[in-house]
């Protein structure tokens, strides 16, 4: 799998912008549907809003990745904040701690191809999702 990586800090409502913007240039790039870039803005604005609100801020690191059949988009949301502690839960659709819709989490996961997610109570959240070209 071949990589090429590009890494924003996010700390600020604009740094939530700059990931937007950052992940509709790269899907633009490999070629997702028009769909598919749609989808995947929608879930990194998600997840880096989530990294800067729930987080206290973090990394995004945005990579074009390539396997043997096709192209996609790898990001990855890293904060050091207090974790999940019931990742169960916050997987529910409409389960929500900010008063929004509760479509954070369980949404985002609904829109890519792949999505995992590390977190410790204390230690901080690691999620990575990719997006495949169809």
């Amino acid at each position: 799998m071949s990589e090429e990586s590009q890494r924003l800090r996010v700390v600020t409502d604009q740094d939530v912008v700059r990931v937007r913007q950052l992940v509709r240039t790269v899907s633009v790039a490999v070629k997702l549907s028009l769909v598919d870039q749609t989808k995947l803005v929608t879930a990194a604005s998600e997840l880096a809003r989530n990294t800067l609100v729930y987080g206290g801020g973090g990394e995004v690191e945005v990579t074009r990745v390539h396997n043997d059949r096709r192209a996609g988009i790898r990001i990855v949301f890293a904060d050091q904040g207090p974790g999940i502690v019931d990742l169960d839960l916050a997987l529910t659709d409409g389960y929500t701690t900010g008063g929004g819709l509760g479509l954070g989490l369980s949404g985002a996961r609904r829109l890519v191809d792949e999505f995992a997610i590390d977190t410790e109570p204390g230690k901080g959240t690691t999620i990575t999702i990719v997006k495949w070209c169809r």
